[in-house]
């Protein structure tokens, strides 16, 4: 699902030409990024995500196997970082095991490349309270330490207005929906510093 569709229509072509003699197993995380032509030639088969006790409980197994010096809170957040994908989970843990004697929270958001939630909260808390210039600078400064992409931020925004306090079920709602539409802004080809930068300004007009 990460090719292109001229590059998914010449991997058709190849499937149509060698039908008799070669057979493909095709995998991928988003089956609605996969051309029709090549769904129409295939069996889907659709696996369910793995619950969190379950990768929780692999991700303790290969600790203690390992000797990674880890608590039970750290390991939860890296299944939240890895969004249920057992294979990422088990690379931010290996990852920060190197990193350090004792895994941390800092050290599994350094590997992964994102911001803690708190630094993207106090962003957002900023900026609802209309210091738009502190809101700015953190979230830029945020950006460029952790090597962020625009969607990433993007993302992680929209986790986070639900944690906000102060303002209501409605206007969080109205919010979600603003990041929204910045996001398609920058999925089209916007620059991502501009998006979300308009985007800040337009948060403590939202009330």
């Amino acid at each position: 699902d990460a090719l292109t569709k001229d590059a998914q229509q010449a991997l058709r072509r190849t499937m149509e030409k060698y039908t008799n003699s070669c057979r493909f197993i095709l995998d991928c995380n988003y089956p609605s990024k996969i051309i029709d032509p090549i769904q129409s030639r295939c069996v889907l088969f659709r696996f369910e995500s793995l619950k969190k006790d379950d990768v929780l409980k692999h991700l303790r197994i290969i600790s203690d196997k390992e000797n990674v010096n880890v608590s039970d809170k750290v390991l939860a957040e890296i299944f939240e970082i890895s969004k249920g994908d057992l294979r990422k989970a088990i690379n931010v843990l290996q990852s920060s095991s190197v990193l350090g004697d004792k895994v941390t929270n800092e050290l599994v958001y350094e590997v992964a490349s994102m911001a803690h939630p708190k630094e993207i909260r106090e962003c957002l808390e900023l900026a609802v309270k209309g210091d738009f210039v502190k809101a700015r600078d953190l979230l830029f400064d945020t950006i460029i330490s952790h090597g962020m992409s625009g969607l990433d931020v993007i993302k992680q925004i929209q986790k986070e207005i639900i944690t906000l306090d102060n303002i209501s079920a409605k206007t969080k709602i109205r919010l979600i929906g603003l990041v929204g539409e910045f996001e398609f802004r920058i999925v089209e080809g916007s620059d991502e510093f501009v998006q979300l930068e308009s985007l800040l300004a337009q948060f403590f007009k939202i009330e």
